[in-house]
């Protein structure tokens, strides 16, 4: 029952990691051809993350070094991958809560850069035209006068106003940030003291390491052998030996039935060759033949016959 349960958990998290990273490798990609590559080195990097623990479970000792090594860069790179997802769906989110706020309601205006190198040259024209001394009424002079001190005027007011409509956009664009930042990851990073773009970053890191982890348990707990099994007592593991008939019929062993081996469990230790070979029979390692005992257990031919004795008599 354990055993199905983390194969089921097992595939659905497999499932999920291979969506993200298909997601993740066609966000990369710009031509069709190259979204295809991406998409297939992310499912490839997630199989190997995942199942490469499992698969060098029982390798050789040269084997599994290698396989570590491929497996932590595995890791590490379908963990970029999903950090990948997680920051491009934080994006689209954010883009998706500010939508119905729209842009700020301010008329068209020219720069306040503009407006303020127009209103340096008038103050220089005007200082000029009150620095020119005139005999007389003189009425051009004072009309030029008028006329820049006005423009003058028009152009602080106009400089006036662009302050005013950057100040509403300002604050349009400070909201439209709040809006777009997850609410928890905002209050976090205030709590943090980090920013919101790091705490995403750190967020997406987590996520994906542990989704990766967690595949990586759940693979390994599903393809257990089933001789290795701790959930039952030892007893409780064998349920029946079927041997094969490769012999006469006289050397073949009838089944050994789960009631039969808890009275003998109970006379012999847990590590004796008779429990040891009820279990390897079991699992189908070791023929129930003399020939085939002594050959596992490395055993005399009087040794293996009073084994086969005995595993006969655990039958009904």
């Amino acid at each position: 029952m354990i055993r199905r349960v983390a194969l089921v958990l097992a595939v659905v998290t497999t499932g999920t990691a291979i969506c993200m990273s298909v997601l993740a490798g066609w966000q990369r990609g710009g031509w069709l051809s190259e979204r295809l590559v991406w998409v297939a080195v992310g499912i490839v990097l997630v199989a190997g993350a995942h199942l490469l623990p499992t698969l060098c479970r029982s390798a050789p000792l040269a084997v599994r070094g290698v396989g570590t090594l491929l497996w932590l860069g595995c890791m590490a790179a379908a963990s970029f991958g999903h950090a990948t997802f997680f920051l491009l769906s934080q994006s689209h989110a954010g883009d998706v809560r500010v939508s119905p706020l729209g842009d700020a309601n301010t008329p068209a205006h020219r720069s306040l850069t503009a407006v303020m190198s127009d209103r340096a040259s008038v103050t220089v024209q005007l200082a000029q035209a009150n620095a020119h001394r005139c005999v007389g009424d003189c009425p051009l002079l004072r009309g030029r006068r008028a006329g820049l001190a006005a423009r003058f005027d028009a152009l602080d007011a106009e400089a006036r106003e662009v302050r005013r409509a950057q100040a509403v956009e300002d604050r349009a664009e400070t909201r439209r940030d709040v809006v777009r930042a997850d609410p928890v990851t905002l209050r976090l990073s205030a709590l943090c003291g980090l920013t919101v773009t790091k705490l995403d970053l750190l967020a997406g890191l987590a996520f994906a390491a542990i989704l990766e982890s967690m595949a990586c348990l759940l693979w390994w707990l599903a393809l257990l052998p089933r001789t290795t099994t701790g959930t039952a007592p030892r007893h409780e593991a064998v349920a029946s030996v079927t041997p094969e008939r490769l012999n006469p019929p006289s050397a073949v062993m009838p089944a050994v039935s789960s009631e039969s081996l808890p009275a003998v469990t109970a006379t012999t230790e847990p590590e004796t060759d008779l429990v040891k070979l009820v279990r390897d029979v079991q699992a189908g390692i070791v023929k129930p033949t003399v020939t085939g005992i002594r050959l596992h257990l490395r055993c005399s031919q009087a040794r293996a016959t009073t084994l086969r004795r005995q595993l006969t008599d655990l039958t009904p």
